[in-house]
């Protein structure tokens, strides 16, 4: 069960059109970083008029069934995005 819900994350987030996942390399200063994806998604549900001004990303097409995911990804996420939020070095490095 868990492992089929990881999967299922892990093949939204490799999607691309995840919203958690398009602000982490938003790298827009002043964006917010805590629930970025889930604020970006709730955001554009509510009619936001610049998400990319606001987030520095584009707000998924379908945001009402992106939401879960996010919330899910943006959770999981949290101990780093805090840290971040509070200016603390983790050493961690992605990408190629």
């Amino acid at each position: 069960m868990i492992g089929r819900a990881l999967l299922v994350l892990t093949t939204l987030s490799l999607l691309g059109g995840c919203a958690s996942v398009r602000t982490l390399d938003a790298a827009k200063p002043g964006a917010p970083i805590i629930y970025s994806g889930t604020r970006l998604d709730w955001y554009s549900l509510n009619g936001g008029c610049c998400p990319l001004d606001r987030f520095g990303a584009v707000a998924p097409k379908y945001a009402a069934l992106d939401l879960p995911a996010s919330a899910l990804l943006d959770t999981l996420l949290l101990p780093f995005a805090v840290a971040a939020e509070l200016g603390v070095g983790l050493g961690v490095r992605g990408g190629l």
